[in-house]
Protein backbone atom coordinates (compact mmCIF):
# COMPACT_ATOMS: atom_id res chain seq x y z
CA UNK A 1 0.00 0.00 0.00
CA UNK A 2 2.63 2.58 1.01
CA UNK A 3 4.95 1.74 -2.19
CA UNK A 4 1.49 2.32 -4.73
CA UNK A 5 1.04 5.65 -2.57
CA UNK A 6 4.80 6.49 -3.39
CA UNK A 7 4.84 5.57 -6.86
CA UNK A 8 1.96 7.67 -7.13
CA UNK A 9 3.52 10.67 -5.93
CA UNK A 10 7.04 10.15 -7.99
CA UNK A 11 4.87 10.02 -11.38
CA UNK A 12 2.70 12.97 -10.09
CA UNK A 13 5.42 15.28 -9.04
CA UNK A 14 9.18 14.02 -11.51
CA UNK A 15 10.69 16.64 -13.41
CA UNK A 16 13.53 16.45 -16.37
CA UNK A 17 15.92 18.14 -13.98
CA UNK A 18 14.82 16.05 -10.61
CA UNK A 19 14.62 19.16 -8.72
CA UNK A 20 11.34 19.82 -6.64
CA UNK A 21 9.64 22.67 -4.88
CA UNK A 22 10.88 21.27 -1.02
CA UNK A 23 14.97 22.00 -1.05
CA UNK A 24 16.77 19.03 -0.56
CA UNK A 25 14.61 16.58 -1.81
CA UNK A 26 15.28 14.94 -5.35
CA UNK A 27 12.42 12.62 -7.30
CA UNK A 28 13.67 10.16 -10.57
CA UNK A 29 12.45 9.04 -13.27
CA UNK A 30 14.46 7.10 -15.29
CA UNK A 31 13.15 5.12 -19.04
CA UNK A 32 15.59 3.02 -20.02
CA UNK A 33 18.65 1.40 -19.08
CA UNK A 34 21.32 3.44 -19.77
CA UNK A 35 25.31 2.36 -19.33
CA UNK A 36 26.82 2.72 -15.90
CA UNK A 37 28.27 6.33 -15.33
CA UNK A 38 30.58 7.76 -12.60
CA UNK A 39 29.31 10.52 -10.36
CA UNK A 40 29.94 12.06 -7.23
CA UNK A 41 27.41 10.07 -4.58
CA UNK A 42 26.73 13.13 -2.10
CA UNK A 43 25.46 12.67 1.29
CA UNK A 44 21.85 11.25 0.65
CA UNK A 45 18.70 9.21 1.36
CA UNK A 46 17.47 7.51 -1.72
CA UNK A 47 14.30 5.33 -1.40
CA UNK A 48 13.46 3.44 -4.70
CA UNK A 49 9.72 2.65 -5.48
CA UNK A 50 9.58 0.98 -8.35
CA UNK A 51 12.91 -0.67 -10.17
CA UNK A 52 16.40 -1.42 -9.12
CA UNK A 53 19.54 0.71 -9.47
CA UNK A 54 23.17 -1.05 -9.13
CA UNK A 55 26.21 0.69 -7.98
CA UNK A 56 29.63 0.13 -7.92
CA UNK A 57 32.23 1.80 -5.25
CA UNK A 58 35.81 0.81 -5.45
CA UNK A 59 35.51 -3.61 -4.81
CA UNK A 60 31.99 -2.81 -3.69
CA UNK A 61 28.67 -3.44 -5.44
CA UNK A 62 25.28 -2.39 -4.17
CA UNK A 63 21.73 -2.94 -5.92
CA UNK A 64 18.66 -1.60 -4.37
CA UNK A 65 15.65 -2.11 -5.28
CA UNK A 66 11.80 -1.23 -4.76
CA UNK A 67 11.34 -1.01 -1.15
CA UNK A 68 14.64 -0.26 0.14
CA UNK A 69 16.98 2.75 0.65
CA UNK A 70 20.52 3.53 0.12
CA UNK A 71 22.14 6.07 2.40
CA UNK A 72 26.02 7.71 1.73
CA UNK A 73 27.43 9.44 4.52
CA UNK A 74 30.81 10.74 2.24
CA UNK A 75 30.66 12.27 -1.14
CA UNK A 76 32.17 9.19 -3.10
CA UNK A 77 33.29 8.32 -6.65
CA UNK A 78 30.76 5.74 -7.75
CA UNK A 79 30.14 3.88 -11.17
CA UNK A 80 25.67 3.69 -11.13
CA UNK A 81 22.94 2.79 -13.64
CA UNK A 82 19.36 2.18 -13.45
CA UNK A 83 18.62 -1.26 -14.83
CA UNK A 84 15.17 -3.20 -16.23
CA UNK A 85 13.69 0.55 -16.73
CA UNK A 86 11.68 1.35 -19.58
CA UNK A 87 8.73 4.27 -20.60
CA UNK A 88 6.07 1.65 -19.85
CA UNK A 89 7.70 0.43 -15.90
CA UNK A 90 10.23 3.74 -15.06
CA UNK A 91 12.13 3.17 -12.72
CA UNK A 92 11.27 5.74 -9.47
CA UNK A 93 13.30 7.13 -6.64
CA UNK A 94 13.20 9.39 -4.12
CA UNK A 95 16.50 11.33 -2.42
CA UNK A 96 16.61 13.34 0.11
CA UNK A 97 20.18 15.65 1.00
CA UNK A 98 21.45 14.71 4.37
CA UNK A 99 23.09 17.83 6.12
CA UNK A 100 25.76 16.79 8.72
CA UNK A 101 24.31 20.08 10.71
CA UNK A 102 21.07 18.38 11.08
CA UNK A 103 21.92 15.17 12.51
CA UNK A 104 24.01 16.90 14.95
CA UNK A 105 20.91 18.66 16.20
CA UNK A 106 19.02 15.47 16.49
CA UNK A 107 21.77 13.74 18.21
CA UNK A 108 22.35 16.93 20.94
CA UNK A 109 18.41 16.81 21.54
CA UNK A 110 17.94 12.75 22.12
CA UNK A 111 17.57 11.86 25.56
CA UNK A 112 19.62 9.50 27.71
CA UNK A 113 19.41 5.85 25.72
CA UNK A 114 17.41 6.64 22.66
CA UNK A 115 20.27 6.65 20.35
CA UNK A 116 21.93 2.79 19.80
CA UNK A 117 25.37 2.98 21.04
CA UNK A 118 27.81 3.22 18.33
CA UNK A 119 30.41 0.57 17.31
CA UNK A 120 34.21 1.37 17.02
CA UNK A 121 36.30 2.38 13.84
CA UNK A 122 34.66 4.10 10.62
CA UNK A 123 31.70 2.35 8.76
CA UNK A 124 31.64 1.65 5.05
CA UNK A 125 30.34 5.24 3.46
CA UNK A 126 27.64 3.65 1.91
CA UNK A 127 25.14 0.78 2.96
CA UNK A 128 21.19 -0.52 1.46
CA UNK A 129 18.42 -1.22 3.85
CA UNK A 130 15.07 -2.64 3.35
CA UNK A 131 12.89 0.45 4.42
CA UNK A 132 10.62 -0.11 7.44
CA UNK A 133 7.21 1.07 6.80
CA UNK A 134 7.44 4.59 9.25
CA UNK A 135 10.51 5.68 6.84
CA UNK A 136 8.50 5.50 3.68
CA UNK A 137 5.04 6.55 5.53
CA UNK A 138 7.49 9.82 6.70
CA UNK A 139 8.78 9.91 2.80
CA UNK A 140 5.22 9.79 1.60
CA UNK A 141 4.18 12.88 3.60
CA UNK A 142 6.90 15.20 2.93
CA UNK A 143 6.28 14.10 -0.69
CA UNK A 144 2.09 15.18 -0.17
CA UNK A 145 3.44 18.58 0.66
CA UNK A 146 4.16 19.16 -2.95
CA UNK A 147 0.38 19.35 -3.34
CA UNK A 148 0.55 21.73 -0.13
CA UNK A 149 1.62 24.82 -1.00
CA UNK A 150 0.52 27.04 2.33
CA UNK A 151 1.56 23.93 4.34
CA UNK A 152 4.79 23.29 2.93
CA UNK A 153 7.18 26.18 4.14
CA UNK A 154 6.31 24.72 8.22
CA UNK A 155 5.36 21.12 8.04
CA UNK A 156 8.57 20.07 5.38
CA UNK A 157 11.54 20.76 7.60
CA UNK A 158 9.48 19.02 10.60
CA UNK A 159 8.87 15.98 7.81
CA UNK A 160 12.44 15.95 7.20
CA UNK A 161 13.32 16.01 10.82
CA UNK A 162 11.17 13.10 11.40
CA UNK A 163 12.77 10.98 7.88
CA UNK A 164 16.15 11.29 9.37
CA UNK A 165 15.45 10.51 13.32
CA UNK A 166 14.03 7.00 11.60
CA UNK A 167 17.31 7.23 9.92
CA UNK A 168 19.29 7.29 13.08
CA UNK A 169 17.35 5.30 15.29
CA UNK A 170 17.58 2.39 11.84
CA UNK A 171 19.70 -0.27 10.89
CA UNK A 172 22.14 1.85 8.87
CA UNK A 173 21.35 4.33 11.95
CA UNK A 174 25.79 4.35 12.90
CA UNK A 175 26.07 5.22 8.99
CA UNK A 176 24.35 8.30 9.50
CA UNK A 177 24.95 9.72 13.22
CA UNK A 178 28.99 9.73 11.99
CA UNK A 179 27.68 12.49 9.64
CA UNK A 180 27.22 14.71 13.09
CA UNK A 181 29.79 13.98 15.53
CA UNK A 182 32.77 15.80 15.10
CA UNK A 183 34.84 13.74 16.23
CA UNK A 184 34.02 10.62 14.27
CA UNK A 185 36.48 8.72 12.78
CA UNK A 186 34.01 9.74 9.54
CA UNK A 187 34.42 13.42 10.09
CA UNK A 188 38.50 12.87 9.99
CA UNK A 189 38.06 10.84 6.48
CA UNK A 190 35.61 13.12 5.31
CA UNK A 191 38.14 16.10 6.18
CA UNK A 192 40.79 14.12 3.96
CA UNK A 193 38.40 13.33 1.09
CA UNK A 194 36.98 17.03 0.45
CA UNK A 195 41.23 18.09 0.88
CA UNK A 196 41.88 14.80 -2.08
CA UNK A 197 39.16 16.21 -4.05
CA UNK A 198 39.67 19.85 -3.89
CA UNK A 199 43.73 19.08 -5.41
CA UNK A 200 42.86 16.34 -7.12
CA UNK A 201 45.64 17.34 -9.95
CA UNK A 202 48.51 17.34 -7.14
CA UNK A 203 50.40 14.76 -6.13
CA UNK A 204 50.57 14.42 -2.70
CA UNK A 205 51.92 11.85 0.51
CA UNK A 206 49.72 9.35 1.97
CA UNK A 207 51.39 10.46 5.45
CA UNK A 208 50.59 14.01 4.67
CA UNK A 209 47.02 13.67 4.12
CA UNK A 210 47.02 11.12 7.28
CA UNK A 211 48.39 14.48 9.21
CA UNK A 212 45.80 16.56 8.18
CA UNK A 213 43.33 14.06 9.05
CA UNK A 214 44.57 14.12 12.43
CA UNK A 215 45.45 9.86 12.55
CA UNK A 216 48.22 7.58 12.19
CA UNK A 217 49.42 6.50 8.96
CA UNK A 218 48.29 3.24 9.28
CA UNK A 219 44.90 4.08 10.89
CA UNK A 220 44.25 6.46 8.14
CA UNK A 221 44.64 4.42 5.69
CA UNK A 222 42.78 1.61 7.34
CA UNK A 223 39.34 4.00 8.06
CA UNK A 224 40.18 5.41 4.32
CA UNK A 225 39.85 1.88 3.36
CA UNK A 226 36.81 1.20 4.81
CA UNK A 227 35.03 4.40 3.94
CA UNK A 228 35.62 4.89 0.17
CA UNK A 229 36.47 0.80 -0.60
CA UNK A 230 39.91 2.67 -2.37
CA UNK A 231 43.02 3.63 -1.21
CA UNK A 232 43.95 7.41 -1.24
CA UNK A 233 45.58 7.04 -4.58
CA UNK A 234 42.84 5.24 -5.91
CA UNK A 235 40.65 7.74 -4.77
CA UNK A 236 42.45 10.68 -6.08
CA UNK A 237 42.91 8.45 -9.38
CA UNK A 238 38.91 8.20 -9.53
CA UNK A 239 38.35 11.85 -8.93
CA UNK A 240 41.08 12.80 -12.24
CA UNK A 241 39.13 10.47 -14.89
CA UNK A 242 35.60 11.90 -13.45
CA UNK A 243 37.13 15.72 -13.74
CA UNK A 244 38.33 14.59 -17.07
CA UNK A 245 35.66 13.50 -18.44
CA UNK A 246 33.42 16.21 -17.83
CA UNK A 247 36.22 18.51 -19.29
CA UNK A 248 35.55 16.24 -22.23
CA UNK A 249 32.21 16.98 -23.04
CA UNK A 250 33.55 20.77 -23.92
CA UNK A 251 37.20 19.59 -24.87
CA UNK A 252 37.16 17.16 -27.05
CA UNK A 253 39.66 17.92 -29.34
CA UNK A 254 42.31 18.65 -26.31
CA UNK A 255 42.87 15.37 -24.74
CA UNK A 256 46.48 16.17 -23.88
CA UNK A 257 45.31 19.33 -22.50
CA UNK A 258 42.66 17.64 -20.39
CA UNK A 259 44.86 14.96 -19.40
CA UNK A 260 47.22 17.54 -18.27
CA UNK A 261 44.90 19.50 -16.49
CA UNK A 262 43.62 16.84 -13.94
CA UNK A 263 47.43 15.76 -12.93
CA UNK A 264 48.38 13.60 -15.78
CA UNK A 265 51.85 14.05 -17.45
CA UNK A 266 51.63 11.07 -19.59
CA UNK A 267 48.83 11.31 -22.33
CA UNK A 268 49.44 7.67 -22.88
CA UNK A 269 48.91 6.69 -19.08
CA UNK A 270 46.02 9.03 -19.41
CA UNK A 271 44.22 7.17 -22.59
CA UNK A 272 45.00 3.76 -21.01
CA UNK A 273 43.33 4.87 -17.39
CA UNK A 274 40.34 6.82 -19.03
CA UNK A 275 39.70 3.81 -21.21
CA UNK A 276 39.91 1.13 -18.50
CA UNK A 277 37.44 2.96 -16.23
CA UNK A 278 35.15 3.88 -18.88
CA UNK A 279 35.50 1.70 -21.84
CA UNK A 280 36.41 3.39 -24.71
CA UNK A 281 39.32 5.71 -25.33
CA UNK A 282 39.15 10.02 -24.30
CA UNK A 283 37.99 11.20 -28.20
CA UNK A 284 35.12 8.20 -28.35
CA UNK A 285 33.95 8.93 -25.44
CA UNK A 286 34.13 12.44 -25.44
CA UNK A 287 32.04 12.13 -28.88
CA UNK A 288 29.40 9.89 -27.18
CA UNK A 289 29.51 12.14 -24.23
CA UNK A 290 28.19 15.09 -26.78
CA UNK A 291 25.17 13.30 -27.91
CA UNK A 292 23.77 11.75 -24.32
CA UNK A 293 23.58 14.48 -21.41
CA UNK A 294 22.20 13.08 -18.28
CA UNK A 295 21.53 14.34 -14.62
CA UNK A 296 24.95 14.00 -12.56
CA UNK A 297 22.94 13.21 -9.44
CA UNK A 298 23.76 9.34 -8.80
CA UNK A 299 20.72 9.24 -6.77
CA UNK A 300 17.87 8.39 -5.86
Amino acid sequence: MYLDELRSLLVRHARPDWTTAIDGVLISRVERSDPPSLSMSGTVLAVIAQGAKHLALGERVYEYRAGQYLVTSVDLPVTGHFVDASPEHPALGFGLTLEPSAVAELLLQAGPGDIPRAGGGASPGIAVSDAPDALVDAVIRLLRLLDEPRDRAVLAPLVKREILWRLITGEQGGIVRQLGLADSSLSYIARAVRWIREHYAQPFRVEDVAQLAGMSVSAFYRNFQAVTAMSPIQFQKQIRLQEARLLLATRAHDITGVGQSVGYDNPSQFSREYRRQFGAPPSQDAARLRRSVSPAAIVP
